[in-house]
C-alpha cells in the first residue's frame, strides 16, 4: 500500500480529534455529577481524570477494542481488498468524530459507543453488504444500550432511597451519617476492589481463585473505610444542632464518598470508551504494519492507548463545560449524596459490562442513573425538556454518524 503511511498519519490526526471530542463530551458527562454537585473542584477533576482514565484504558480496555476491531464486521471478507477496510476505518473516525464535535458544541451528551458502532455498521452494510455484519453481536450491544441505563437507574433509585431512609430523613442526620457512613464507604471499596480483581490484575496475568478474590475484595473495602474515615474526621464538624447545619456537614461527608466513586467511574470510562475510540485507529495501524494484510487478533500497541488518553483528558480540560452543565445540573438538581448514588450505580454497571467485553455507553448509563436519583425524589424533580433533548440526541446519533461515515468513505475512495 503506497499510501499506507499517509493513511496512518491521517488516522492519528483524526484519531486525536476523535479522542479530544470524547473528552469534551463523554468524559465531561462522566465528570458532570461530581462537578455539578460541587463535590470536587475543577483542579481535582483534572487530576482524577489523568490518573484513572489512563489506568482504566491501559489495564482494562483490550476486550472492548477487540470487539470493535473484529466483533462487528466479518473482516475475512476484506482480506483481498484491505484498501476498502482502511478507507472504511478512516471514514468511521471521520464520521464519528465530526458528530461528536457537533454534539459537544451544542452541549448534547451523546454516546461515542453509539457513534462508533453505528458508523461501523453503516460502512459494513452499504459498502460490503448486510451479510458482513455479525448481527448477533450488534444486537447484543444494542440491547446493552437499553438495559445498562435501566439497570443503573434502578440501582441508583434504590441506593438513594436507602440513604434517604437511613440518613437524610432521620431526626439526627449527622449522627445517622456517622453511623452508616462506614457501610457506604465499604460499598465503594467493594466496587473498587472488584474492578481491580476483574480487570487490572488480569492485565498482568495475575489470577485468583474464589477465596483469594473474596479476601482481596473484603480487604479493599476495609482499606477504603479506614482511608475515608480518616479524611472525614478532618472535616470541621457542625457548630450547632440545627438540621440545616447537619445537612451541610452530611453533604460534605458524601463529597468524600463522591471523590472515591468518581475515580471508579473514570476508570470504568477509560476501560470502555478510550479503547472504543482508538479501535478504528488500531485497525488501520495493524493493516499498515502487516504489509497491507488484515490480521486476526493483532496485538494492541500500548502507545495508541496512551495517545487516546492524552486526547480525552485534553478535550475534557478544554471544552467539557457545556456537557457538564447539561447533565450535572440540567436533568435534576444534584447534591453530593445524589451524585454519589448516580455515579456509583453507573460505575458498577459499566465495569460489569466491560468485563464481559460489551461496549456499553458510559454516557447513557450515567444519564440513566441520574434519572433514577431524580425519580426517587419524584417526577417533579426532573427537567423533562432536557431529558427529551438528550434522548433525541441518542436516537439521531446512529443514523447521523453512519451517514457521515458513508459520505467520508466515498470521498476517500474517490480521491485516495
Amino acid at each position: 500500500m503506497e499510501l499506507g503511511l499517509l493513511f496512518v498519519v491521517a488516522a492519528c490526526i483524526i484519531g486525536f480529534i476523535m479522542t479530544w471530542s470524547v473528552g469534551a463530551n463523554d468524559l465531561a458527562n462522566i465528570m458532570s455529577t461530581a462537578m455539578g454537585s460541587k463535590a470536587i473542584s475543577v483542579k481535582q477533576a483534572i487530576i482524577f481524570a489523568v490518573i484513572f482514565e489512563f489506568a482504566g484504558a491501559i489495564l482494562g480496555g483490550s476486550h472492548v477494542t477487540d470487539t470493535i476491531r473484529q466483533g462487528i464486521i466479518n473482516t475475512d471478507l476484506l482480506t483481498q481488498t484491505p484498501e476498502i477496510y482502511v478507507h472504511g476505518m478512516l471514514a468511521v473516525l471521520l464520521g464519528a468524530s465530526t458528530w461528536m464535535l457537533i454534539a459537544s458544541f451544542l452541549g448534547m451528551p451523546v454516546s461515542i459507543t453509539n457513534a462508533i458502532v453505528g458508523s461501523i455498521v453503516g460502512f459494513g452494510v452499504l459498502i460490503i453488504g448486510t451479510y458482513a455484519i455479525h448481527w448477533e453481536k450488534v444486537g447484543f450491544i444494542a440491547l446493552s444500550w437499553i438495559f445498562s441505563p435501566a439497570i443503573a437507574g434502578f440501582v441508583a433509585f434504590g441506593l438513594f432511597k436507602a440513604i434517604q431512609k437511613s440518613i437524610l430523613a432521620t431526626n439526627e442526620p449527622y449522627q445517622s451519617a456517622r453511623y452508616f457512613m462506614p457501610l457506604y464507604l465499604f460499598l465503594v471499596g467493594i466496587v473498587l476492589s472488584v474492578m481491580l480483581v476483574l480487570k487490572g490484575l488480569h492485565h498482568f496475568g495475575i489470577y485468583f481463585d474464589t477465596e483469594q478474590s473474596t479476601a482481596i475484595v473484603l480487604g479493599g473495602g476495609i482499606i477504603v473505610i479506614l482511608l475515608g474515615t480518616l479524611i472525614i474526621n478532618q472535616l470541621p464538624r457542625p457548630n450547632g444542632e440545627k438540621n440545616h447545619e447537619q445537612f451541610v456537614y452530611v453533604e460534605k461527608m458524601f463529597s468524600v464518598l463522591m471523590a472515591f466513586t468518581a475515580c471508579a467511574m473514570i476508570f470504568a470510562h477509560g476501560s470502555n470508551d478510550v479503547a472504543l475510540s482508538v479501535g478504528p485507529l488500531v485497525a488501520i495501524i495493524n493493516v499498515y504494519t502487516h504489509g497491507g494484510q488484515i490480521v486476526q487478533d493483532p496485538p494492541l500497541p500500548l502507545w495508541t492507548v496512551i495517545f487516546g488518553c492524552v486526547g480525552v483528558v485534553t478535550g475534557l480540560a478544554m471544552y467539557g463545560r457545556k456537557v457538564i452543565e447539561t447533565v450535572g445540573s440540567g436533568i435534576t438538581a444534584l447534591t453530593p449524596s445524589r451524585a454519589f448514588c448516580a455515579t456509583l450505580a453507573a460505575a458498577m454497571t459499566v465495569i460489569v459490562s466491560t468485563s464481559a467485553g460489551t461496549p456499553v455507553s458510559a454516557t447513557q448509563t450515567l444519564v440513566g442513573a441520574v434519572l433514577g436519583v431524580g425519580l426517587a425524589r419524584g417526577i417533579g424533580a426532573l427537567n423533562i425538556t432536557v431529558i427529551r433533548n438528550i434522548f433525541m440526541s441518542w436516537v439521531v446519533t446512529i443514523p447521523v454518524a453512519a451517514t457521515l461515515t458513508i459520505i467520508f468513505y466515498y470521498i476517500l475512495a474517490t480521491f485516495c
